[in-house]
């Protein structure tokens, strides 16, 4: 059989199932290489983003570490902010793992608390071994809170009237009466009872704190006034005291030559010319003074201490603590009287003062009938008080109000406002401050008053990861 040309290109044609199986074969092939790498390009790229990741996640936790080392050599060292070394920073540490290999670093930099401050700061940067280009900074502020981180803090027994309102905690080591009204904790290390509230706030049994770990700080206040050379060391008036009145940056220094003195309890015995009073007698006021020096800039210090009784009063612009008392103690403790108001320039700022008496802290008879009171009081051995005024011999023995912003610190105890009538004082009082209104200075737990005692562990005030890495 002879082929001719058309039977020929009817054989090609007659095989098209082989060509598109070697077409199909070839693509085919083309298309699972390139899943194939795309897979396996996928994976690298998720394992290797995975491991970016768990890389960077270790680095935060590296950084914590740093910080959680730190709060540990605090704990132990209290002030010491150069890692040991008495060298600035930054400070570089190892970070193992549990088989104590090498897997990270942490670097530290510290910022020391500012004067008059317990806050300091604590940057910790983390990185791995395996990427080190990766960093995490975590930065902290922790603080030492003060014993002026209340409103009251008392060593004695305590009550408080239906007419007081009470603005920050509370805390007693014996018994409250609690008939105010509150917005936060009210404390006592034996029991809280009366009408008051929210009795929600109420806690009873807490510890007892020691007064007596505060004795020695009035040294320290002269010591510091000592040491400044300033002209802030008072020592005895050779009269009744010294009166120091602020204003602004500066105060004025007079010395008390003279005292009034009002009747308190008791009552007249006796007949015309042996008449006599029999009980007490209060002589805490100024009578008569002679000027000393004007136009004194407050201590860079920022302490006067005095070695006699002293009475202050004014406007402070600035950061300002009177120590009063005699070191060692000699013979009766040594008061500060409060006897106008003490305000300052701007509240919630940074003025501040701290009164810390190694006896009592009185507000006397001749004060405004609305008083203000603007510090941190302290009251070594003795009691933060306005005394009894006995309202038949003084007719202004009631005053309207008093407006203590700040804190109050007493071994004593104290007492603002005394009825005879009644055995409750519901509804009448005698003497003192028939409304009163305590507010805590909130300033005053990571920032007080210069040489005023603080506590010897560091509480967490803020955390934050800085961004940049």
């Amino acid at each position: 059989m002879i082929k001719t040309p058309h039977n020929k290109l009817h054989s090609l044609l007659g095989r098209p199932r082989g060509s598109a199986l070697l077409f199909a074969l070839i693509f085919g092939s083309v298309a699972f290489t390139i899943i194939v790498l795309g897979v396996s390009g996928y994976a690298m790229m998720e394992s290797r983003a995975s491991n970016r990741v768990y890389e960077r996640d270790l680095a935060f936790h590296i950084a914590e570490a740093g910080i959680s080392y730190y709060r540990w050599h605090l704990a132990h060292n209290h002030n010491d902010y150069t890692d040991g070394t008495n060298q600035p920073g930054p400070y570089i540490h190892e970070y193992k793992d549990k088989d104590g290999n090498t897997i990270g670093y942490y670097s530290l930099s510290i910022d020391p608390p500012l004067v008059g401050s317990t806050v300091a700061t604590i940057r910790s940067t983390g990185w791995t071994v395996v990427q080190p280009q990766t960093r995490r900074t975590i930065q902290v502020r922790i603080g030492s809170p003060a014993l002026t981180n209340y409103a009251f803090l008392e060593n004695a027994d305590m009550s408080f009237s239906f007419t007081t309102v009470v603005h920050g905690e509370v805390y007693s080591n014996g018994s409250i009466r609690f008939d105010a009204t509150t917005d936060s904790w009210v404390k006592a290390h034996v029991d809280i009872w009366g009408s008051g509230g929210p009795k929600s706030f109420w806690v009873e049994g807490v510890p007892v704190i020691d007064f007596y770990s505060i004795s020695g700080d009035l040294k320290d206040i002269m010591d510091i006034a000592d040491e400044a050379g300033e002209g802030g060391h008072l020592l005895s008036s050779g009269n009744e005291g010294w009166h120091i009145v602020f204003h602004g940056s500066q105060y004025d220094l007079y010395r008390v030559t003279a005292r009034d003195c009002y009747k308190g309890a008791g009552r007249w015995k006796g007949k015309h010319s042996s008449r006599y009073w029999d009980g007490d007698t209060y002589c805490y006021d100024i009578k008569t003074q002679t000027q000393v020096s004007l136009n004194n800039p407050l201590p860079a210090s920022g302490v006067i201490f005095s070695e006699d009784d002293t009475w202050v009063d004014g406007v402070i612009d600035g950061r300002v603590t009177l120590g009063v008392g005699k070191i060692p103690v000699q013979g009766d403790y040594k008061n500060i009287y409060i006897n106008g108001n003490l305000t300052y320039v701007q509240k919630s700022s940074d003025d501040v003062i701290g009164l810390m008496a190694q006896g009592d802290i009185i507000v006397p008879y001749e004060v405004p009938t609305n008083l203000e009171i603007n510090a941190a009081a302290l009251s070594q051995f003795g009691k933060i008080y306005t005394p009894y005024y006995n309202e038949n011999e003084n007719p202004n023995a009631l005053k309207n109000s008093l407006t203590f912003f700040g804190s109050q610190i007493s071994y004593s105890g104290g007492g603002w406002k005394y009825c005879t009538s009644s055995e409750t004082c519901w509804g009448h009082y005698d003497s003192g401050f028939l409304n009163t209104n305590h507010s805590y200075d909130g300033n005053l737990k990571y920032y007080p008053p210069p040489g005023f005692p603080v506590g010897q562990t560091y509480e967490l005030v803020s955390w934050e990861e800085l961004q940049g890495n």
